[in-house]
């Protein structure tokens, strides 16, 4: 059994969730896809993979393992790269992740220019709004907003949001201003529904540094552009970070307020895997996403 050759084929399968995808990426028949995973299987002494007729999972050993196979392949790419002075001509797929909204006003363009500059370099980008497991999806970079728990990941800090609270002109003209968080009991909010204590508003105090104010949730939403459109309609304040209301103000669609109270600072990370030869092209990414996005988010 060539084990490397098996182990590619066990990483793409894992990744395509099924052995006829995998063979369908590869190009190869789905026999010999499943003599691999067999053999390797074999050589391992466990199984990688729980198969049935409509369903392909990997077991707790085929998680472990798809990690090592993973490691393995990418530093022999780099070993291969170094010894064959590849560096200076990137190519490869770099798979990147960011948050949706963030990701089309600040990942997209960076990743246009980046592949206008380097012709050989494919780029999967994924917006979504959630956090995924970079070893499991095979992604090389993830932009991550809010404090990092710890992990082994290689984090990059790349600047800084702020949150901020808003309303709709109309919604104010009706109801008023509020002019101190206090005053926010007054009104009718909207707050995310997947998040601990959405109906908990940490402002700036004068008094003590920080201050919690219980608002009133009419409505709870999941997603940042959904509480933008119901701001925008009139239904009431909302708070977001400053990226994510950004077009709406600019078209005097929403009004910031209690703008002394915001201070709320939270960290933008660019997170990698631990790698002990990362790849070139993804080395290359990482450095020209922190340079645009640090110049942007300071």
């Amino acid at each position: 059994m060539d084990r490397l050759r098996a182990m590619s084929v066990f990483s793409t399968v894992a990744h395509a969730g099924s052995l006829s995808a995998g063979a369908r990426e590869l190009g190869e028949p789905l026999t010999t896809v499943s003599r691999l995973v067999s053999a390797l299987e074999a050589h391992v002494g466990t199984s990688l993979l729980v198969r049935t007729t409509r369903h392909m999972s990997l077991t707790e050993a085929g998680r472990d393992y798809l990690e090592t196979c993973k490691r393995v392949l990418e530093e022999l790419d780099a070993a291969e790269s170094r010894i064959g002075g590849r560096d200076h001509a990137l190519a490869g797929e770099v798979a990147v992740t960011a948050p949706a909204v963030f990701g089309r006003v600040h990942i997209l363009p960076i990743v246009t220019k980046f592949l206008a500059e380097h012709p050989m370099i494919d780029v999967k980008l994924q917006l979504l709004d959630r956090v995924i497991d970079l070893a499991e999806e095979g992604i090389d970079v993830a932009l991550r907003i809010g404090a990092l728990p710890d992990s082994t990941l290689i984090a990059t800090r790349v600047g800084a949001l702020g949150l901020l609270t808003c309303a709709a002109p109309a919604y104010l003209s009706k109801h008023g201003t509020p002019e101190t968080p206090a005053a926010l009991a007054d009104h009718d909010c909207i707050g995310f529904s997947n998040l601990i204590g959405g109906g908990r508003w940490v402002f700036k105090s004068a008094k003590n540094g920080r201050r919690v104010v219980r608002v009133d949730l009419r409505l709870a939403v999941n997603s940042a552009d959904a509480a933008i459109d119901a701001a925008v309609s009139g239904l009431g304040v909302t708070r977001v970070l400053s990226y994510q209301a950004e077009a709406a103000l600019a078209r005097g669609r929403l009004k910031t307020i209690l703008a002394p109270y915001d201070d709320t600072v939270i960290p933008v990370h660019l997170v990698q895997r631990a790698v002990r030869h990362p790849k070139p092209h993804v080395r290359q990414f990482v450095s020209f996403a922190a340079k645009t996005l640090r110049a942007r988010l300071t």
